[in-house]
């Protein structure tokens, strides 16, 4: 079993020693574009016309859209390729259609990735990057919110049959006039009833309604909680390792970004907001618009797919944030489509209109840099309502990532960048120096004091400290857990703690031999007497390592995280690996009158002690 553990400890620590090597990244820039493999072989082609050979060529699907690594062996290397690809790729600077990023990737060999040993993740402080700090606009949240619910108000008293003067917005109050105060009172009963996120109170011949504190909370957290989600999704495309994407306070957010050493096109990526809008197709339009055809007032020109024109009008019939779900399907056809359902207030505009073109096509917009792209064009074969399917041309896999571009909908609420930090690699590094510095001089210190103290058994415990600590770092390279600096110092907390174990066992022998037990017998009750107090003082460090987990953030996590890995790798190394030696090197033998543990005082003996048994 320690032969086994050994190995495998090996085998999961040995990619930590290989470091990085510098890279470049190919990822789609518009959410309509996907890069397969195909493209992977479209940029081997250009890399071999510019005498450019990678170290490794790598895909990795990442959402609705992969993306393309190549290694190299130098950074002048990555920083040509990235130029050549960049010109290869973009031909259109303005219009760039692929994201050309420079990246870090692991440099372990391929026996070794085959065997799904890799390395762990580095933090910021470790391996270098970019720190965003963003700030949300809540009041642009809260109006967003407001204005929908003026929509839902309008339809509701429309559907009563109440007539109003007006539904005004005035800061956060929402203000429904009247002519009268009968219809005031009965429009206040209803719009209570149903939007329940707003208090009304009579004003006169009107009536306000103002957000409840609750509801008014509720609408910022799913503010915050919507821009991380989609985040994530933007932060896919650079295929950074391990991201850190998480709310701080009530309106910001903290993005940490290790690796990243393109800090202009990481804040390209996460300023990228996009929007969807249906819109009705314009009839009176030619059916293929050339660029400088004339196009009829009040519509717009899109581009749909491979470039084909399409003529919409600008009424928008609703938005993304009305989407409350997308997923593929099969109509009754058993052809590929996609199910859309929308909230109340999307569903009775789409039902009103839909009443009035069946027959007509709609289109969906994807906007993306104040660029719109139509996703799709359907036939309205009958009146809508909150359900309702896209069926076309598509194929199953074409219809999945329409559902994916659907769902992703868009950012709830503004953000801006307020605060930004770039470690280079350089500082990385020297953090990294510094940190093993700090391990490797601890354990150097303990390994003297306790072969210089316990002798033999002292030699015999470095080997099980030694053995902790490649168990330590195989199981977070397993796990591909983040190592940052607070990590690296519970590493050395670790050892520290994971050396009283064996304290205690050679301790405990002592006492045995100096009781006047045989070695023999000296050692197993030792072990044994001992096993019950490591596993107290072990325990009770747990649960405070688990509390830190539980209730710590950030790089308290971290700390918690290798503290409490290194507590469990302690026991095992300082009780079962180093019982192992010792018997290994003294089980042998059946007569045996001595053990090097040290020196011994008995009772009654002189000054100068005695050397033990």
């Amino acid at each position: 079993m320690i032969l086994v553990a050994l190995a495998i400890g090996i085998t999961y620590t040995l990619p930590n020693f290989f470091g990085e090597a510098p890279a470049v990244q190919v990822s789609s820039a518009k959410a309509t574009v996907k890069v397969d493999l195909a493209m992977q072989k479209q940029i081997e082609q250009v890399l071999a016309q510019n005498n450019l050979q990678p170290d490794g060529m790598f895909f990795d699907l990442n959402g609705q859209s992969g993306s393309v690594k190549a290694r190299f062996k130098t950074p002048d290397e990555q920083l040509k390729a990235k130029d050549v690809l960049t010109r290869a790729l973009n031909p259109d600077p303005n219009d760039a259609t692929y994201v050309v990023a420079l990246n870090l990737l692991s440099g372990s060999p391929r026996w070794l990735t085959a065997m799904h040993a890799l390395p762990m993740y580095l933090g910021l402080d470790l391996r270098g990057g970019v720190h965003f700090l963003l700030q949300v606009d809540m009041k642009g949240a809260v109006d967003k919110k407001l204005d929908s619910l003026a929509g839902d108000a309008r339809t509701l008293l429309r559907d009563k049959g109440i007539r109003h003067g007006g539904i005004d917005r005035d800061g956060d109050r929402l203000t429904v006039r009247f002519n009268n105060a009968d219809d005031a009172t009965k429009a206040r009963g209803i719009l209570a009833d149903n939007l329940r996120e707003l208090a009304f109170s009579p004003d006169g011949n009107n009536i306000s309604g103002v957000f409840t504190d609750a509801a008014r909370k509720a609408v910022q957290d799913a503010a915050v909680k919507q821009n991380i989600t989609t985040l994530h999704n933007r932060v896919n495309e650079l295929g950074v390792a391990e991201p850190v994407i998480q709310q701080q306070g009530a309106d910001r957010i903290v993005v940490q970004l290790p690796g990243v050493q393109d800090t202009a096109k990481a804040k390209d990526i996460i300023g990228r907001t996009a929007t969807l809008e249906a819109r009705l197709a314009d009839p009176d339009a030619p059916r293929n618009p050339r660029p400088g055809d004339p196009i009829p007032f009040g519509s717009e020109l899109f581009t749909q797919g491979n470039g084909a024109p399409v003529v919409l009008k600008k009424q928008v019939i609703f938005t993304g944030d009305r989407i409350e779900s997308a997923s593929a399907g099969f109509d009754q056809n058993q052809r590929a489509s996609v199910n859309i359902k929308l909230d109340a207030q999307g569903g009775r505009v789409l039902r009103d209109v839909s009443r009035e073109n069946i027959g007509k096509p709609m289109g969906i917009v994807l906007f993306e840099k104040g660029k719109g792209e139509v996703l799709t064009v359907a036939t309205i074969q009958s009146e809508l309502g909150s359900s309702f399917q896209i069926t076309g041309s598509y194929s199953t896999e074409a219809a999945n990532d329409l559902a994916l571009l659907l769902r992703a909908g868009s950012l709830a609420a503004p953000m801006e960048i307020i605060e930004e930090r770039t470690i280079g690699p350089s500082l990385g590094a020297d953090n990294i120096k510094k940190g093993f510095d700090s391990v490797a001089y601890g354990f150097g210190a303990i390994a003297v004091f306790m072969m210089l103290y316990y002798m033999l058994f002292g030699v015999f415990s470095v080997a099980a400290l030694a053995i902790n600590l490649l168990l330590l770092v195989a199981v977070l390279s397993m796990l591909q857990a983040t190592l940052t600096l607070p990590g690296i110092a519970a590493i050395a907390l670790v050892l520290g703690m994971a050396i009283d174990a064996n304290v205690l066992i050679n301790e405990r022998i002592r006492e045995e031999l100096r009781a006047g037990a045989s070695p023999q017998m000296a050692i197993a009750v030792g072990f044994d007497r001992a096993w019950a107090t490591i596993l107290d003082s072990n325990v009770t460090t747990l649960i405070a390592g688990l509390a830190l987990l539980a209730f710590g953030s950030g790089p308290v996590r971290g700390f918690a995280v290798v503290h409490c890995l290194g507590i469990m790798t302690s026991m095992f190394s300082a009780v079962f690996f180093n019982r192992g030696l010792v018997n290994l090197w003294y089980g042998r033998k059946k007569k045996l009158q001595s053990v090097a543990i040290g020196q011994i005082w008995k009772p009654g003996s002189d000054s100068q002690g005695t050397v033990a048994k």
